[in-house]
Formats: C-alpha cells, sequence, structure tokens
C-alpha cells in the first residue's frame, strides 16, 4: 500500500507541476527583486561618484550584465506566477457558497492584467514630473480594484484568489515596466555613454521614475503573495480590504526607510 501511495504521488503531474512552478517563481523573483534593489539601493549611490571617465568604463560593462538577469528574472517571475494563478485558481477553480464552481477564464484574466498596465503606463507618463502622485493614484486604483474583485464570482469564493489577483496587477506593472520602459531606455543610456555622448534627458529620468515605481510596487507585492500562505489575514480579521490598505501603506512606508537607509550607507 505504502508503494501505491508513493507511485501516485509520483504521476500527480499537477501536484508535481505546483511544485515546479513555485520553485521557478522563487528563484526567478530573487533573481530580480535582488538587482532591482541592486540597482536602487546600492548602484543609483554609486553612480553619484563617477566621473566621466569612470562611467564611460564602468556602466557598459557593468549595467548590460546585470539588466540580463534583471530582465530575465521578470520574465520567469510573471511567466511562472501566471501559469501558477492558472493551475490553482483557473485549472482547480474553489467553489463558491454555494457549491458552484466559479472560474475565472485564463484569457479574462490575462486582458485585465494587461488593461491595467496600460492605466497604470498611461498614468505614469502623464504624472512624470510628480512620481509618487502617479505611485499613490496608482496605489489607489489597485485598492479600488481588489475591492471590485470580491464582488466577481469567482472572486467572492476566495479571499486568496483577491490577494494573489492583486499582487498579479503589480507584478504586471512591474515586469512590463522592465521590458517595455526600463529595459529600452537602458539600452540608449549604455549606447550613448559607450560612445561618449550624453543620454538623451528623458530616458534616465523616466527609467529611474519607473525603476523606483517598482521599487515601491515589490514590497506590497512580497506581502500580497507571502499572505496566501496566513489563513488569518482576511478570514479571521475582516475582509481581504482592511489587509490590502494596510499593506500598501505600510510597504510604502518600508521602502521608504530602505531608501533613507541607502543614503546613509558609506561602507564599513
Amino acid at each position: 500500500m505504502f508503494d501505491a501511495v508513493i507511485l501516485s504521488a509520483a504521476f500527480n503531474g499537477h501536484d508535481f507541476g505546483n511544485v515546479l512552478l513555485r520553485w521557478i517563481h522563487v528563484l526567478a523573483g530573487v533573481l530580480w527583486i535582488g538587482h532591482l534593489y541592486f540597482f536602487n539601493f546600492v548602484n543609483a549611490e554609486l553612480a553619484k561618484t563617477y566621473d566621466a571617465d569612470s562611467k564611460k568604463k564602468v556602466v557598459p560593462e557593468l549595467m548590460p550584465r546585470a539588466l540580463f538577469w534583471f530582465r530575465w528574472g521578470a520574465a520567469y517571475t510573471w511567466i511562472s506566477g501566471f501559469l501558477l494563478m492558472a493551475m490553482i485558481y483557473i485549472a482547480k477553480p474553489y467553489f463558491d457558497a454555494s457549491g458552484t464552481k466559479a472560474p475565472m477564464p485564463a484569457l479574462a484574466a490575462f486582458g485585465i492584467l494587461v488593461a491595467m498596465f496600460l492605466v497604470y503606463d498611461r498614468l505614469a507618463t502623464g504624472l512624470q514630473k510628480q512620481p509618487m502622485m502617479a505611485l499613490w493614484v496608482w496605489y489607489a486604483l489597485v485598492f479600488l480594484f481588489g475591492l471590485m474583485l470580491r464582488q466577481i464570482g469567482f472572486f467572492s469564493a476566495s479571499d486568496r484568489a483577491v490577494y494573489i489577483f492583486t499582487g498579479m496587477m503589480l507584478g504586471t506593472a512591474m515586469a512590463a515596466n522592465v521590458w517595455m520602459r526600463i529595459w529600452p531606455a537602458q539600452k540608449r543610456i549604455i549606447t550613448a555613454i559607450k560612445n561618449g555622448q550624453a543620454p538623451e534627458p528623458n530616458d534616465p529620468a523616466m527609467a529611474g521614475m519607473r525603476s523606483k515605481h517598482n521599487t515601491f510596487m515589490s514590497v506590497p507585492l512580497l506581502l500580497l503573495m507571502l499572505s496566501v500562505h496566513t489563513a488569518e489575514m482576511g478570514i479571521t480579521f475582516g475582509d481581504p480590504w482592511h489587509w490590502i490598505l494596510g499593506m500598501l501603506v505600510v510597504g510604502y512606508l518600508v521602502t521608504l526607510s530602505l531608501y533613507s537607509t541607502s543614503t546613509k550607507v558609506k561602507g564599513f
């Protein structure tokens, strides 16, 4: 009987895929977020000390290497995360209170995530000279959308699904920022510095803003993703929107503290 249990577990493709995707998701996320924090908390301060010759020598060597792991970490984190959501909440959907399946089609989920990034992108472009205002308006939209999720049959069946999808709205905006805004701008910046030219003024400003937004989004994102492993959140202590609002506010304050610390670190 023990052998039969082991054999059954060994060929349970759904469970194996779940574990494999979680491993890829965490590994890729470490690569991505680790480099994001390196850029914002280490390299941003170090780059202020470069003279023209140092910048021309260091940037073309350092940045392409770091950006390789950064952008592909973002891609694999997002892809594995979306597949996990599809496997857990779409392929095997939760049941609502009446016992009726409440699935959400993968195409609809993907469409919502893309639409929300387009909203964020337009907002960030329009408020580029007021980056923190853009961030807070985006936070407000994510929060309001999280409230709306509770009215959809699929999400009303599971508080955890609300956390995951809210987190994916942040994660999608972050990953799209990397590939559609930060990476193209950085390529132009690196090329200009390598050729001894000054980058177009808009490229460093835009890439820096989007990278900073990603850093602020990453902290509540991590809280949202970890929340699915904590039964108390939204189940014992109230509706999910209490927690989502708290995660956004606490995440903002924690990120401010990290930025403040990064300006004070000088060495040993």
